[in-house]
């Protein structure tokens, strides 16, 4: 059943990405629908007799789950369309990946109650960040549509022309941020505390904890730049998209070339 919910939010998020502006009702509306289908296909997906199915697909596709509603949210209080030309072909891709590398399941039993909030958050803390990175692209290409604008309209550059002025558009970038380095930090102390059951160490020196690491560091770095030199701009953008691309390397890459490369289960 879940596989003709994730099809059918495919066709959704597919279908709302390319209504035009004028018809706000019937975006929010097909934006609805879809996500609660997305929702439901995610809920059945991941329960497994006993433990939980994880894998890349699932985790790309619950982050981006999160990250439309976000965009819904945030659509509610500024005026980012252009957010939804970005968020909502990916959301469809994303949406569709589970139905074919449904990943593997992880046994939760033995492990601690609180081992399910771990996960949680992990994903919470990857959409906020994953929803901050389509946030800055959308900034890069409003400030290069201020520079080199285009006489001949298309369907992206009418939705940036809608969008709030960029001062505003870097104030909900940094409130995303500081939201996901929180989320992220709590995942990071969360899998120290986990790491330490399941491994007998205080930290397992792996891809995923040096990639998070890493990307914890860069996250840490901007925000530190940001309160004491005021960094902004491109340097800004910058430093949100390395360190979503080092996050995204912390888990779902390394699952990817596990599962799909070489086709390896759980490790």
């Amino acid at each position: 059943m879940q596989t003709y919910f994730f099809l059918a939010a495919t066709l959704l998020y597919a279908v709302c990405a390319v209504l035009p502006v004028r018809q706000g009702g019937l975006i929010s509306a097909v934006t609805a629908a879809a996500w609660l289908l997305h929702g439901a296909a995610l809920w059945f997906d991941m329960r497994a007799p006993g433990g939980l199915r994880v894998g890349f697909a699932i985790m790309l596709s619950a982050a981006l789950w999160v990250s439309v509603a976000a965009y819904w949210l945030e659509n509610r209080n500024f005026a980012l369309d252009g957010l939804r030309r970005l968020v909502m072909p990916c959301a469809a891709a994303a949406a569709a990946l589970p139905a074919v590398f449904p990943g593997s399941v992880f046994q939760l039993q033995g492990q601690a109650p609180a081992f399910g909030w771990h996960i949680a958050v992990a994903i919470l803390a990857y959409s906020t960040l994953t929803i901050a990175a389509f946030h800055a692209v959308l900034m890069a290409l409003q400030e290069s549509r201020l520079h080199t604008r285009s006489p001949a309209p298309n369907w992206l550059g009418g939705a940036l022309d809608q969008l709030p002025a960029l001062l505003t558009m870097e104030k909900l970038l940094f409130r995303l941020i500081g939201i996901g380095f929180v989320l992220l930090s709590l995942t990071v102390l969360s899998g120290i505390v986990f790491s330490e059951q399941l491994f007998g160490a205080v930290l397992k020196w792996d891809h995923k904890t040096v990639f998070a690491l890493l990307s914890w560091l860069l996250f840490a770095a901007l925000l530190t730049g940001r309160r004491w030199r005021g960094w902004r701009g491109k340097t800004a953008l910058r430093f949100t998209l390395a360190g979503f691309a080092t996050l995204v390397l912390a888990y779902v890459g390394s699952r990817f070339v596990l599962e799909v490369v070489l086709h390896r289960g759980l490790a």
